[in-house]
């Protein structure tokens, strides 16, 4: 049983490994995961700047790369090598579960497959990453990883994708970032070369509700809004200074990053139900997300 059990984790880092390349970007090589023909997932950690980046496949060629965009929220990065023929990687289809065996496959300096086991410990969140930034979900993993992991593959033991692998733990835990997340902001930056973000168009501070209006759950904190843009999402909505903004698409906001969080690429150009107080009166008003201006 235990050979079988070892033959099969070895056979899905076999078929993972065709998929994981090496990035070279700075003095010591990291990891990336083939998304697409030609476009690697990493992170910004692999990279030492935005030139004279390559990528290495399994069958030792190396390719030219270039930096088509990165997420500052997750700290991915995707780059474009038109000339690597590694194939995309397999997603898992299966939803990573606590206590689920998993691999997290890499390229070591050499080019040789490196290999760490361990289980999904851990999956929660939201992760801050910045100020107003958070990954709202990561796994967390026994498997023990070093800086060459960062931007590698985290798979079942199939040698399908569950998450990019980075060189953070936690509590003596890795981090992972879901496949679901990974993919997305690949998308976002392959189209955009940035990711999209959400706004509405007000500016807010935490407010304490009053006696009676604190709802079914209890919520004693909502968002005052102190300022509304011209011609915003809000404003053509009918936000008005002075109102308080209790939920959103029923998600309970307390304070401007429960917002910001809320307001992720996907809602960008769809409605949105607002939940507000004006003059102590519950109100909805329905807006329809913006993508916030580039800065």
């Amino acid at each position: 049983m235990l050979t079988d059990i070892s033959n099969q984790l070895a056979d899905a880092a076999a078929v993972a490994a065709r998929s994981v390349v090496q990035v070279q970007g700075r003095r010591r090589p990291a990891s990336g995961v083939v998304y697409a023909k030609g476009v690697v997932v990493t992170t910004i950690q692999a990279l030492g700047g935005e030139d004279g980046l390559r990528v290495r496949g399994e069958d030792g060629n190396v390719s030219d790369a270039e930096l088509a965009g990165w997420d500052p929220t997750t700290s991915l990065a995707v780059l474009k090598a038109q000339a690597l023929a590694a194939p995309p990687i397999a997603v898992a289809k299966d939803t990573a579960r606590v206590g689920h065996f998993a691999l997290a496959i890499a390229r070591s300096w050499s080019n040789g497959v490196t290999a760490s086991a361990g289980i999904v410990s851990i999956i929660g969140g939201p992760l801050p990453t910045g100020r107003r930034r958070a990954i709202h979900e990561v796994i967390r993993t026994t498997a023990p990883m070093h800086d060459g992991f960062a931007g590698g593959a985290f798979v079942d033991t199939t040698g399908a994708l569950v998450g990019i692998t980075t060189a953070s733990t936690i509590r003596g835990l890795g981090v992972v970032i879901p496949s679901a997340i990974a993919w997305k902001a690949a998308q976002d930056l392959l189209e955009h070369g940035r990711m999209k973000r959400g706004y509405i168009g007000i500016a807010g501070q935490p407010a304490r509700l009053p006696d009676g209006q604190h709802g079914t759950d209890d919520r004693r904190k909502a968002l005052l809004v102190v300022g509304v843009t011209e011609e915003g999402p809000a404003a053509q909505a009918g936000v008005i200074v002075g109102d308080v903004i209790v939920a959103l698409d029923g998600h309970p906001i307390s304070a401007p990053e429960d917002l910001l969080d809320l307001l992720a690429g996907d809602r960008v150009g769809k409605p949105a139900q607002l939940h507000l107080l004006r003059g102590g009166s519950p109100i909805d008003l329905s807006v329809t997300v913006g993508e916030r201006p580039a800065r």
